[in-house]
């Protein structure tokens, strides 16, 4: 389940369980259970698996979804405790997205052996499977591997049941209280919940300047105003600021600075609501609003 213990720590507790996992496939590799096919470490900061991208699927290969649907649970038994129920690595078994195994396989002509045979020496046995379960079972291994081969970066993923925890109707109190200046459930945020599942709905809801998995961050423009010495103000969009210098893009598209001691000038971001808010959330608050917004389909 999520942990209910403080936001922040909350998020970099699900990137350093992912990192663990990384090391122990790591480790369970130079133990003898990796993929033989696997690429070799090379320099310092490439010997996560998470570091580099999967290998690329070398025949592409459509599957029914009624079969990878038939599949997953097939898999969650026979093989989520050492693969993990994703097929992302578990308790020693590697990461089959990562697999050169399956990277070359056709339609089971390399998985099958190895599933009907197992692996003895390195822990995994065979399975009695009929050939529509190990068919199933094949067809959901390479649809965790398409989606592999098409996602930004090498985290796992957080399944979305993992962040159902919350209560829905504290949730809309707390939103209608402290979210509505802003936000509308009927407007800006109506059908959120089908756009955005999961982990992607948590981060956006808490960092809305982040673009979503493996996104660069966006920021919404900013604006400032500035006033100099004489009275005359300047507004425009905020293009730099530090303690030395504040500096803008006005209408006419025109860069435009000045030392920041010698005018006054105020920005107004859009977010700033959201900076705030986090000082203000408990951790119940955010998986109850979370579960509220879970509802808007």
């Amino acid at each position: 389940m999520f942990s209910r213990t403080v936001p922040m720590r909350a998020l970099r507790r699900l990137i350093g369980i992912a990192a663990l996992v990384a090391w122990m496939g790591t480790l369970a590799g130079a133990q003898g259970g990796a993929d033989p096919g696997a690429p070799a470490a090379q320099g310092r900061g490439q010997a996560s698996p998470a570091s580099q991208r999967p290998p690329q699927t070398k025949v592409p290969q459509d599957y029914p979804a009624a079969q990878i649907e038939a599949g997953r649970p097939q898999f969650a038994s026979q093989c989520g405790f050492c693969h993990g129920r994703d097929a992302a690595g578990g308790a020693g078994g590697t990461d089959l997205t990562r697999s050169t195994l399956v990277a070359e396989d056709v339609r089971g002509d390399r998985l099958a052996p190895v599933i009907r045979s197992g692996r003895p020496a390195q822990g995994m046995p065979a399975f009695a499977l009929s050939d529509a379960e190990l068919a199933a079972i094949v067809a959901f291994i390479h649809d965790q591997k398409r989606q592999a081969d098409t996602a930004s970066g090498g985290r796992r993923s957080v399944d979305a049941t993992d962040l159902q925890t919350g209560d829905a109707a504290a949730g809309r109190r707390y939103f209608d209280a402290a979210c509505t200046r802003c936000h509308s459930a009927t407007g800006d945020l109506a059908g959120v919940a089908a756009r955005h599942q999961g982990l992607t709905l948590l981060q956006r809801m808490l960092y809305p300047s982040q673009a979503g998995r493996g996104g660069d961050p966006v920021r919404v423009p900013q604006t400032v105003t500035v006033t100099l010495a004489g009275g005359l103000t300047v507004t425009g969009t905020l293009a730099y600021r530090d303690e030395f210098t504040i500096a803008l893009t006005d209408v006419s598209g025109w860069y435009r600075s000045w030392p920041a001691s010698q005018v006054k000038f105020s920005v107004d971001d859009p977010l700033q609501a959201h900076v705030e808010q986090l000082g203000k959330y408990t951790d119940d608050d955010i998986h109850d609003v979370l579960a509220y917004l879970q509802t808007l389909r």
